[in-house]
């Protein structure tokens, strides 16, 4: 009996995905999030002449929460409206990225 051929499912692949942040005065801005497990030193972003800070991350398709620390303090983006609280009573921003 013939087989049939099935197509395996392709795999979700990873989106560009563009953080920025307006913060012209701060010396150092980190992006930080549940897709690098919360590291605070792992996606240092960068600091554009205009003031604005931008990381380009690769990530699946899914839901992220993810802050900002600006020169060592906690930051939400306030460019998104999706938030969520976390479990020290504070918020996260929240974003979902979309497969292609």
């Amino acid at each position: 009996m013939p087989r049939s051929k099935v197509k395996p499912k392709a795999k979700p692949k990873r989106r560009r995905t563009l953080f920025h942040l307006e913060a012209p005065e701060a010396g150092e801005v980190f992006l930080v999030g549940d897709f690098n497990n919360w590291d605070v030193q792992k996606h240092p972003m960068k600091k554009e002449e205009n003031g604005v800070w931008k990381k380009i991350t690769l990530l699946l398709p899914g839901r992220y929460e993810y802050k900002y620390l600006v020169d060592g303090r906690w930051q939400n983006d306030s460019a998104s409206d999706r938030l969520c609280v976390n479990c020290f009573g504070t918020q996260n921003n929240v974003i979902e990225v979309k497969p292609e």
